[in-house]
């Protein structure tokens, strides 16, 4: 099978396209046929071994993935061979075939292409995580989404909506922000020309905001801190911009407020019981018409290192794919 492969940690643009050997399922695995892989932030940080979790090499990036189940391991359940599939594993989805956990794979409901369906789990799993379980957000409630046409933020957009809060969407264009007001946002901020802080305080008549949903991290921490009503809840979900900040906690103490870590992958494997509830829903109001997952971008294998550069330099309005076809 043809493989992205990673040999030596580095820039993504070193990778290569390889022939490689069919993985083979053990026990708790099926063997997937992909047919298209979301692309993500985090694969150019693992091949570049900047990641939280550094693969023994070499491996394939690559960890969300449409496609149709082949194989089962041994004493495995899950779905059946033919079943068309949507999957999630740490590494290995820019390939035409990979082993995923059984219990991370879910049936794609028929109006749903490959394409849209590759670039759903991480992203409307981290959204839906963030938003029901880390920042219990209510009905009402004002919520800020920073990078909000990106993989990420485009969902907590859309998945703000459907929980009933006033969504303000926050991204570096008109362009994007458009597509924002499409998937559900009440008010936008384009913080490319405006400052994001005061426009807050004119949208919120000085009320602040009740939860910050953050993949982008560095300069915009302390601002969106500070824009946090009292109780208010931050949600550390990336750091898109390339820096770590440094949490000021001084402002969390005097506005009684919360910073919240997100980490749906390792909740996910802890919880997959409630994570599958959760994909459920996602998906059955995916079938219903509720959610639109959007895909902005769709490359062949070939050209990999086009489609993480557009995630890289946060060009992409909701999701890239590669597709194996």
């Amino acid at each position: 099978m043809r493989a992205v492969i990673c040999r030596a940690f580095g820039p993504y643009t070193d990778l290569k396209v390889e022939d490689v050997p069919v993985p083979t399922p053990r026990r708790g695995e099926l063997l997937l046929e992909v047919r298209a892989a979301g692309v993500n932030f985090m694969d150019a940080l693992m091949v570049e071994g900047k990641y939280q979790v550094k693969p023994p090499l070499p491996f394939s990036p690559g960890a969300e993935v449409a496609g149709v189940v082949r194989a089962l391991g041994p004493e495995t359940t899950g779905p059946r061979p033919g079943t068309r599939v949507l999957a999630t594993a740490v590494h290995g989805g820019y390939a035409e075939a990979v082993v995923v956990p059984a219990d991370q794979a879910f049936a794609i409901p028929d109006s749903l292409g490959d394409a849209a369906a590759a670039g759903m789990s991480i992203v409307y799993g981290t959204s839906f995580h963030a938003l029901k379980d880390r920042a219990a957000l209510k009905s009402g409630e004002r919520l800020l989404v920073l990078g909000a046409a990106g993989g990420v933020g485009l969902t907590a957009v859309e998945l703000g909506n459907e929980f009933g809060a006033r969504v303000i969407a926050a991204a570096s264009t008109d362009e994007k922000l458009a597509l924002c007001r499409e998937y559900g946002a009440e008010e936008v901020i384009n913080y490319a020309r405006e400052d994001l802080r005061e426009r807050i305080k004119v949208l919120t008549s000085g009320a602040g905001v009740d939860v910050v949903y953050d993949p982008v991290g560095g300069p915009y921490t302390e601002p969106m801190i500070r824009a946090l009503a009292p109780g208010g809840r931050y949600l550390v979900v990336g750091f898109a911009a390339g820096d770590i900040p440094k949490l000021p906690l001084n402002l969390l103490l005097l506005k009684q407020a919360s910073a919240v870590g997100v980490f749906w992958g390792g909740w996910a494997r802890a919880n997959p019981g409630a994570n599958a509830k959760h994909m459920q829903t996602v998906l059955d109001w995916c079938a219903s018409g509720r959610l639109k997952p959007h895909v902005s971008g769709t490359f062949p294998l070939d050209r990999f290192a086009e489609a993480l550069r557009q995630v890289v330099d946060r060009e992409a309005k909701g999701k890239v794919v590669i597709s194996m076809k």
